[in-house]
């Protein structure tokens, strides 16, 4: 007797040589470069349907739609399946840093098989010069972004090749040498490939192909590249991964043949289920519409007759993602229990305070990072970024406050407030403030700042400036501001705190986010969680002042001194200013309240007391409060005004753009 069992064996055959120089890669390539034209009749595909049936507008259109013809003609219910996501970028319409920042991303991220680092590779390179590929880019139309991901990628001893011999064919198909850059990522759960593909052809033109070769003609490809790698996919391989299906809350491929069997009715009779091509998941479908019923998207209505909700697939969809989102919770908090929460932009007034736990990448293609923040209120919420949030911008750690950006904003509820029969007066609001004066702030700067929102406003006609200081504004202004904002600065507004985690914030000398809780005395915050180690983290940030004499313990309670953000942020302001000034030779000029400097913007320090930029007039330089409106001026000649802790920018000809 032996324990062996023969059904464990199994053929596993090599990688093929390339076969891109083959007859009927040629004859392919030959037809793709006289126009994609073919009298040859369309092989049916393996789901037996044509593609034909409600074709996209243009799918023709482009090279590849021959290819896409025969593509995926070999391919049966046993081949290897490969997912693949495709996103096509007009380069004059993304941000400049576009193309730059994706492709920083895919390497940095990337990781080898054996935990080295990613590295970029190209069709003739296992050492892609990243920057010079992008300057290649920088006069191209569009390019295009792929994720390339076989189902059973793991067992594919060499993805790099996998991938050069991939774009082979998709040259062959195309008619054309391609120029891309790849990257291969094996930190997840399933490896996949980043491709970035230059929108130009051989010749220099734009490279245009064909909508029907991007959704399925290529996918089709890799999927008969893996099966020849990896052979057919074993009865038993099928079997088990459609049996794990029947009760997970995703979108499945059983739910795809489900939604290809319904009839005109939208019913699914399940005597279609014993035609031979449905026999072996006669069962599991059956099984799959037994789950969906108690989830309340399926419903038997009458015997052997279902009916499946028409919103399922989009249900089923966003559990998937959802699903997904916890994983990437319980995974950043490392056993450590917490409620666990999804930020919901749309929320009306929800924000959430707390340190980054972890980051990553929510869309790969788009490049829309997420946050993972552990909160002041006990829970572990999940934030999607707007594209154009840079997570480097957020170190783990650090301490981030995320709210709706679709929240009305006070300024414009004050506008219309004053406003009579429409028309806002600047003097009338003046006197308004000038009767409500408080200490420390500028009746003038206040009206400014409400001005210089109108200014941003009239630039998309949403208000008119009918005379100097006076104003056309709609009853709807708050409403309409509120669409204005979330369209130009996205769905969520994320500020940083502080970029030094609390542990280190305990005993560096300078205005920090710490000494601004002390100051409220931690009113709100719980004992569990991040406000635990919050409450911990003051107490040893108030004996640190203590030891530095700004203030003192009487029994049980902690005195500050006066002015301590101010003492504070002008002892780190004093100290930086020595050590540039020991570098540029300049000499520091310091900014006092209601001052107006100018100079050039040379760059930026961050400090415990904030961002600050340098300006210097070749002579003198001064720290200014930073702000993200001038990110985009450094080497310019820029002014600000400081006031009250405040500040305001002057860019060019238009004063005052940043408070």
């Amino acid at each position: 007797m032996t324990d062996r069992r023969d059904d464990d064996f199994r053929i596993r055959p090599n990688a093929p040589k390339n076969q891109g120089n083959g007859f009927v890669s040629k004859v392919l390539k030959q037809v793709g470069k006289a126009g994609g034209k073919s009298a040859v009749r369309r092989p049916a595909l393996a789901s037996g349907k044509g593609q034909h049936a409600g074709q996209r507008p243009g799918s023709r259109l482009g090279r590849g739609h021959t290819a896409a013809c025969f593509a995926g003609s070999s391919l049966t219910p046993f081949s290897r399946r490969v997912a693949i996501k495709t996103l096509l970028v007009n380069q004059r319409q993304a941000s400049t840093q576009s193309l730059a920042k994706h492709l920083r991303y895919i390497e940095r991220d990337g990781a080898g098989r054996d935990g080295e680092p990613g590295q970029a590779y190209g069709p003739q390179t296992d050492d892609a010069d990243l920057d010079a590929f992008k300057e290649r880019c920088a006069d191209d139309r569009h390019h295009f972004r792929f994720i390339v991901a076989p189902e059973d990628g793991a067992e594919l001893d060499d993805l790099r090749a996998y991938t050069r011999q991939l774009l082979g064919r998709m040259e062959a198909d195309l008619g054309t040498r391609l120029e891309w850059v790849a990257v291969n990522h094996w930190n997840t759960d399933n490896p996949h490939t980043h491709i970035v593909l230059r929108g130009r052809d051989d010749t220099g033109k734009d490279l245009i192909i064909a909508g029907d070769y991007v959704a399925h003609g290529f996918r089709h490809r890799a999927a008969e590249l893996a099966t020849e790698w990896l052979g057919p996919r074993t009865e038993l391989e099928i079997q088990q991964t459609l049996q794990c299906e029947v009760e997970q809350e995703r979108w499945t491929s059983l739910d795809r043949t489900l939604q290809r069997e319904a009839g005109n009715d939208g019913r699914i009779q399940i005597e279609r289920f014993n035609e031979p091509r449905l026999q072996r998941q006669r069962l599991l479908l059956i099984g799959r519409l037994q789950y969906l019923q108690r989830m309340g998207l399926a419903e038997e209505v009458r015997t052997g007759a279902w009916v499946v909700q028409g919103d399922a697939e989009r249900t089923l969809r966003t559990l998937g993602e959802r699903g997904d989102i916890i994983r990437t919770l319980q995974r950043s908090m490392s056993g450590q229990s917490r409620e666990l929460s999804v930020f919901e932009p749309g929320e009306s007034r929800r924000t959430v305070l707390g340190r980054v736990l972890a980051k990553g990448k929510a869309d790969e293609l788009r490049d829309r990072g997420y946050l993972v923040i552990d909160g002041i209120d006990g829970k572990a919420h999940y934030v999607v970024l707007n594209a154009r949030d840079e997570l480097a911008n957020y170190p783990t750690g650090s301490v981030v406050e995320v709210r709706g950006s679709a929240e009305i904003r006070v300024a414009d509820r004050t506008i219309v407030a004053l406003a009579n029969d429409g028309l806002y007066r600047t003097d009338h609001h003046l006197a308004v403030v000038q009767g409500q004066a408080k200490a420390g702030r500028d009746p003038q700067e206040i009206v400014a700042t409400h001005v210089r929102r109108l200014e941003a406003l009239r630039h998309v006609g949403i208000v008119e400036r009918v005379a100097e200081g006076l104003w056309k504004v709609p009853d709807d202004l708050p409403e309409r501001g509120r669409q204005y904002d979330a369209q130009r600065w996205g769905e969520v507004a994320l500020e940083l705190k502080s970029h030094l985690p609390i542990e280190q914030q305990v005993r560096v000398i300078g205005a920090t986010w710490l000494d601004q809780q002390l100051i409220g005395d931690g009113r709100g915050l719980g004992d569990f969680g991040f406000a635990g180690e919050m409450r911990q983290a003051m107490q040893k940030r108030a004996d640190f002042l203590v030891e530095q004499g700004l203030a003192e313990r009487q029994g049980q309670r902690v005195i500050l001194a006066r002015n301590l953000l101010a003492t504070l942020r002008n002892r780190e302001l004093n100290q930086v200013a020595r050590e540039i000034a020991s570098e540029t030779r300049l000499e520091h000029r310091p900014v006092l309240d209601g001052q107006r400097v100018a100079g050039i913007y040379r760059s930026s320090v961050m400090l415990a007391s904030g961002r600050y930029a340098v300006l210097d007039d070749g002579k003198e330089f001064s720290l200014v409060p930073w702000r993200p409106v001038i990110e985009q001026r450094l080497g310019q000649q820029l002014a600000a005004t400081v006031r009250g802790g405040g500040v305001s920018w002057e860019i060019g000809r238009s004063r005052g753009v940043d408070i």
